[in-house]
């Protein structure tokens, strides 16, 4: 895992790294042709679909941006997986990446950016056809398996982590991200997030700390971990099943998984647990009280997580908060449901727009929040993020 943390100096290079796409972006830069792009033979289709004896298999092939997710993506996608799951011809379902950096870098944002009201209507069509393959990966019929081999983050954990079986590798990085740039862990966040052992998901969704390898499978976000150069291995046993169910598709990841994780070193936070137990507990009052938990204890993982946290949106984080813990007690259709009202919300504001620009467009990663304090940022905004939108706007799923 790495052992820096997300500061100053390096969310930068979360995203930057992850969305070079951005760089040379102009808020006008939408097409028609983003929006209905076919499925096609072409080697440059940003996904691909195979199927071979019964097994289903997704293919993201956008490489120069990591995979990130485009509303074309979802486009394909979420069709074509309904296809499988009642064409009688299917009995799993593998999505994987064509590029060994990254299986999905999160969603691709580039047309998110415009305030003008074709950037509205695909804000709201990117999140609404996004969530809505969120919650088909979760409640899928078929067994369903995500390679997360590579950088897996924001996007690309809602297209893997709710299905049954995710696939660390030693070069996974997992991160939620969201609050350096004015959003919140969302693609059912606030869904698995709140449902991992010893507050992990608290953590992880404040301060976007990142998970890599072995510790992904030891944080409960993976269900098993194999070697990079076993997966292609490991595929064609799953291909190969003469049955496909549930129980066989476990066996064979169980035995590929077991064998591996002997060599592996123990989960590098083990140490922080109980620290982490403690300072992030989702029973916490407040982020107030977070912060000042972590300014009373003295520790230096203390000290760094509270550094990290002094540099992202406050809104954002008091929103994450509150997010995390109406999520605890929801299904994944209703936190799906709750962050389309967030989301649409937080793209009327004025954060999400401010911490793209600094992060990712000027790079000056000096990002003016607004409110830049937690005292600034009242309980009534935060309420009206979750409130419900017109019956014709709001997300059904």
């Amino acid at each position: 895992m790495y052992r820096t943390l997300i500061t100053r100096s390096c969310l930068p290079r979360i995203y930057s790294k992850l969305d070079l796409h951005l760089t040379t972006l102009k808020p006008a830069e939408v097409s028609n042709k983003d929006v209905q792009q076919k499925p096609s033979a072409s080697l440059t289709d940003e996904v691909k679909f195979d199927h071979i004896n019964k097994t289903g298999i997704i293919l993201l092939n956008k490489p120069k941006a990591l995979n990130a997710l485009s509303l074309s993506m979802v486009q394909q996608i979420y069709p074509k997986m309904k296809e499988w799951e009642s064409d009688g011809k299917t009995e799993l379902v593998i999505v994987k990446s064509t590029s060994p950096k990254a299986f999905c870098a999160g969603g691709d944002i580039k047309a998110l950016l415009s305030k003008t009201s074709d950037g509205e209507r695909l804000r709201n069509e990117f999140f609404r056809e996004e969530y809505k393959l969120n919650n088909l990966t979760g409640n899928y019929r078929l067994p369903y398996v995500a390679m997360i081999n590579g950088i897996t983050m924001g996007g690309g954990c809602g297209l893997s982590v709710h299905g049954p079986f995710r696939v660390a590798t030693e070069t996974t990085t997992i991160a939620m991200p969201e609050t350096a740039i004015g959003l919140f862990p969302d693609v059912g966040g606030s869904h698995f997030l709140p449902r991992l052992p010893n507050n992990l998901g608290v953590f992880l969704g404040l301060t976007g700390y990142r998970l890599r390898g072995i510790d992904v499978l030891h944080a409960g976000i993976a269900t098993h971990f194999v070697p990079s150069d076993r997966l292609e291995e490991v595929e064609r046993r799953l291909v190969e099943l003469p049955k496909a169910n549930y129980n066989s598709v476990k066996e064979v990841l169980d035995k590929s998984s077991q064998s591996a994780i002997q060599s592996q070193p123990p989960f590098s936070l083990q140490e922080q647990l109980p620290l982490i137990n403690r300072l992030f507990s989702i029973n916490t009052k407040d982020v107030e009280t977070i912060f000042e938990q972590l300014k009373s204890d003295g520790s230096e993982f203390a000290s760094k997580q509270l550094s990290t946290l002094e540099k992202m949106s406050p809104t954002s984080l008091k929103l994450t908060f509150e997010q995390l813990k109406r999520g605890q007690k929801l299904d994944l259709k209703d936190c799906l449901i709750m962050e389309y009202r967030m989301v649409q919300n937080v793209m009327n504001g004025h954060d999400f727009f401010e911490g793209v620009r600094s992060v990712l467009i000027d790079k000056d990663n000096k990002p003016q929040w607004k409110p830049n304090t937690l005292k600034g940022v009242s309980d009534k905004e935060i309420e009206g993020y979750f409130s419900k939108l017109s019956s014709t706007d709001d997300l059904r799923l």
